[in-house]
């Protein structure tokens, strides 16, 4: 079973068989576990639906899977190919598993953690494990999630790695409901192709999220203008699908279905810098713009400032990327441990403050769970007695200062508040190291 590929600091899902055909061959498929959902009560509706404007999300693969979670994959994915053990791990930041219920835990291949406990990790299909993340986004302050769906995934209909993607992003508005976090689907394009590309995400929104998920339904989904929220991810990209035009039609297609489209594009969108030439129109198409931040080892706050400037020029919205900080030194050989450093949160910081300094109100964090890349704000490893003793991995002492294992939920959280304009911008991180 192929996993999706890491992002290479471009991010998206490695592109499998695809064809025009098969895209268009019938509706995306669930499980058993997935019709039971769709019995779930309705919840209340709110006064208004959560926006994105002026809020913070979260980006949520939900892509990690173990053998034995009954799922549909129902095998190790993204952990490793194979049983996760001492030199075969695709992650470079081990999760404090203490924080995670039991039932959505599984055993690996590892030695015991230092602290004596098995080495254990979760699966992204538990339903209790994507309830304890939608709890972890109310509990510090995150305002919802970006809920990832890759090309490669939507492509294949009727095969397990959809069935997942379907059964996860199910219970993720599950959650949400019971949290009352917002939420709203982000299309990862990669995996497709410029032929396919606007005929298989068209496809996937009619048939399966408005129709046999009927994600769009709940109260819960973000709405902006009165219109549903929808992100493309991958536009402009010189490693990813699609043309001007194919792009150009996608986002107006979205548009005529009644929804307000993000776009995920290069961070040098605007001088087609590492960016595909003459992206402009489709750039303008777009109701926000969110330029890929992650990889950028630096803060420059004149970079937010002159996107913001050109948008709000051109009457759009902006949301810029930040992150924590990034390593794949077990997925990549070679690669240096630690790379980009979290600076124990100084890093995400300084980009919080800048963000906030340009004068938007918006942002992304990526990501929510991804501890592939290291990027994740969710509860990590604080030192080695919570990773395995036969392995390497980074913890969140890594640059000399010790910070309990929710820190950056509570960095988050606080990074949230001074970007909508709740907190005062401030240089110093305003949280305790430990609580």
């Amino acid at each position: 079973m192929g996993n999706h590929s890491r992002r290479n600091f471009l991010r998206g899902a490695s592109a499998l068989g695809v064809g025009t055909a098969s895209a268009l061959a019938g509706i995306g498929t669930t499980s058993p576990a997935s019709a039971e959902t769709a019995e779930r009560p309705s919840p209340k509706r709110h006064r208004k639906a959560p926006r994105v404007k002026g809020k913070v999300y979260a980006g949520y693969q939900g892509w990690f899977a173990a053998a034995g979670d009954n799922s549909p994959i129902n095998a190790w994915t993204h952990w490793a190919s194979g049983i996760p053990r001492a030199g075969n791990q695709t992650f470079e930041l081990y999760p404090d598993i203490s924080v995670y219920p039991d039932a959505g835990l599984y055993q690996t291949g590892y030695a015991n953690l230092g602290n004596g406990e098995a080495a254990k990790l979760f699966s992204s299909y538990s339903t209790a494990v994507i309830d304890r993340h939608f709890k972890w986004m109310k509990k510090y302050g995150i305002d919802g999630a970006a809920l990832q769906r890759f090309g490669s995934d939507i492509v294949n209909i009727g095969q397990p790695r959809l069935q997942q993607r379907n059964d996860i992003q199910s219970k993720a508005r599950d959650a949400a409901e019971n949290h009352g976090r917002g939420f709203y689907i982000e299309y990862d394009l990669s995996g497709l192709n410029d032929t396919n590309m606007v005929a298989t995400v068209q496809n996937d929104w009619t048939s399966t999220i408005t129709g046999t998920l009927d994600l769009t339904s709940s109260p819960y989904y973000a709405r902006e203008n009165g219109k549903l929220v929808i992100h493309l991810w991958g536009l402009g990209f010189t490693n990813r699908p699609g043309t001007v035009d194919s792009s150009v039609e996608l986002i107006n297609w979205f548009k005529e279905q009644g929804c307000y489209v993000i776009g995920g594009v290069p961070r040098g969108w605007r001088t087609d810098s590492n960016a595909k030439p003459g992206y402009g129109p489709v750039y303008a198409a777009l109701d926000m713009v969110s330029p890929w931040n992650v990889g950028n080892p630096t803060v420059d706050q004149q970079l937010f400032i002159d996107d913001q400037a050109a948008l709000r020029a051109n009457g759009q919205e902006y949301q810029p990327v930040i992150y924590p900080g990034f390593a794949w030194s077990n997925w990549k050989v070679g690669s240096p441990k630690n790379e980009i450093p979290r600076r124990t949160g100084q890093f995400m910081w300084d980009q919080a403050v800048a963000v906030a300094n340009c004068g938007t109100t918006t942002a992304f964090i990526a990501m929510f769970d991804e501890y592939d890349e290291a990027t994740a704000i969710a509860p990590a490893a604080t030192d080695v007695s919570q990773i395995p003793t036969d392995q390497y991995f980074l913890t969140l002492d890594a640059d000399g200062i010790h910070v309990s294992s929710d820190f950056y939920l509570r960095l988050a959280g606080a990074a949230t508040k001074m970007i909508s304009g709740k907190a005062r911008i401030r240089s110093t991180i305003p949280i305790p190291y430990t609580r």
